[in-house]
C-alpha cells in the first residue's frame, strides 16, 4: 500500500480531512491526521476511527502505523482567524 493509497482511505472515511503521510520503507508510515471529527474525542477514539478506516491492511499491507490525530483548532499549523 502506498503513502497515497493511505491518504486517500482516511480522507474517504474523514472528510475535509487534512491527511499527511509519510514511510521510508513502504510497510512502516506515520500519518498526521487534522479531523473535524475529532473535536471533542479522546485520542484512543481518534485513533479508533483511522484504524476503522484503513481495516484490514493494518498489522497486514501497513506492518506499522504512528498517528498524530489532531482537531483543527488544536493544530499549530491552522490559518490565523
Amino acid at each position: 500500500m502506498t503513502t497515497d493509497e493511505i491518504r486517500q482511505r482516511i480522507e474517504a472515511a474523514l472528510p475535509g480531512a487534512r491527511v499527511v503521510v509519510r514511510s521510508d520503507d513502504g510497510v512502516h508510515f506515520a500519518a498526521l491526521v487534522v479531523a473535524g471529527q475529532f473535536s471533542g474525542l479522546k485520542t484512543l477514539r481518534r485513533h479508533q476511527l483511522v484504524y476503522q478506516a484503513l481495516g484490514a491492511a493494518l498489522g497486514g499491507e501497513i506492518h506499522a502505523l504512528a498517528l498524530d490525530t489532531q482537531a483543527p483548532d488544536e493544530y499549530p499549523g491552522r490559518p490565523a482567524a
